[in-house]
């Protein structure tokens, strides 16, 4: 079972429609599960798709506008009625900050669990989380307002021990973390056996990047640059590209081609306009920019598996 995967909660535009939800993620990585945006009915969504609100340790909001935000109000006032424990942290600009804890004062003054803030500068964004196995950093985008996307990266990983010469050079147990982390082993008689013979490479760290709403732009593709599975905004296809830049958002044929520069491997397509019927058509004008990449469209309920 995949422990770093990406559930699609929703990858509508800002106009509500029968076929889209607003934008919102799940990311579960290892024990953790957190949100990126919260629309309006995300905390349906994950009920709908069998993630527990009561699981969810982190909330990363993209910008403040209400299809990325509005959602968040009514989910942490639930998870306040269910008597959720722990702690929540909303990664968000100042602005929000302000505006959620006043929301929260109002309708959710009594919650079981601590609120907390981690404030984004949009001029400055960086790491916003870190601990031993992953690093969660903030990325410029471009948009009408403020508006950052995320990059989640796997550390990389211990390397393997080759059991059979780890027995054959009588490796003790206690050396293993210490072999693991890539130190040599010497042995009783002073002999120096090199990592290299008692290991094999470790598995590859792997990457996910979040980029919604942002207008084309090469700096977006190098702040997620050798990202291995890049969600992009592609509210536009051909037939209405005039509309993207004005608007601050992407076709989806920039979306593929901010895929190509930043050398990702797989791209989910979203964040589609009231006007798209057929996302296939999307995808397909993304794959023309993004040669040998795959494209794939997202739709609600749809589990991304990065590894």
């Amino acid at each position: 079972m995949s422990y770093f995967n990406v559930t699609i909660l929703g990858c509508g535009s800002a106009t509500p429609t029968l076929r889209h939800m607003p934008s919102a993620q799940a990311v579960h990585y290892r024990n953790r599960l957190m949100l990126v945006d919260c629309g309006e009915g995300t905390q349906l969504q994950l009920r709908r798709y069998g993630l527990s609100f009561a699981k969810v340790s982190d909330i990363f909001i993209s910008h403040l506008h209400g299809d990325h935000f509005l959602g968040l109000p009514g989910l942490l006032s639930t998870m306040a009625l269910h008597d959720v424990e722990g702690t929540v942290t909303v990664h968000t600009f100042a602005e929000g900050a302000d505006i959620l804890r006043r929301l929260m004062d109002m309708f959710c003054r009594e919650r079981p669990y601590k609120l907390k803030f981690n404030i984004i500068d949009p001029t400055a964004p960086g790491t916003l989380f870190e601990d031993g196995n992953l690093r969660i950093q903030a990325f410029k985008l471009h948009h009408r307002v403020p508006c950052v996307g995320f990059r989640f990266d796997e550390k990389p990983k211990r390397r393997h021990i080759d059991g059979d010469a780890a027995k054959f050079f009588g490796v003790p147990h206690y050396m293993m973390n210490a072999i693991k982390d890539g130190a040599d082993f010497t042995t009783p008689d002073g002999r120096t056996i090199p990592n290299a013979r008692l290991t094999k490479d470790p598995d590859p760290a792997m990457s996910y990047a979040y980029c919604s709403d942002t207008a084309f732009s090469p700096q977006v593709a190098q702040a997620i640059e050798g990202v291995d599975i890049v969600y992009h905004e592609a509210t536009y296809g051909d037939d209405r590209a005039h509309n993207a830049a004005p608007r601050g958002h992407s076709t989806a044929r920039e979306a593929g081609r901010i895929a190509a520069m930043a050398g990702a491997s797989r791209l989910i397509i979203g964040h589609y306009s009231k006007t798209v019927t057929d996302e296939t058509m999307l995808a397909t004008q993304a794959a023309e920019e993004f040669p040998g990449g795959c494209v794939v469209p997202a739709r609600e309920g749809m589990v991304i598996d990065i590894i």
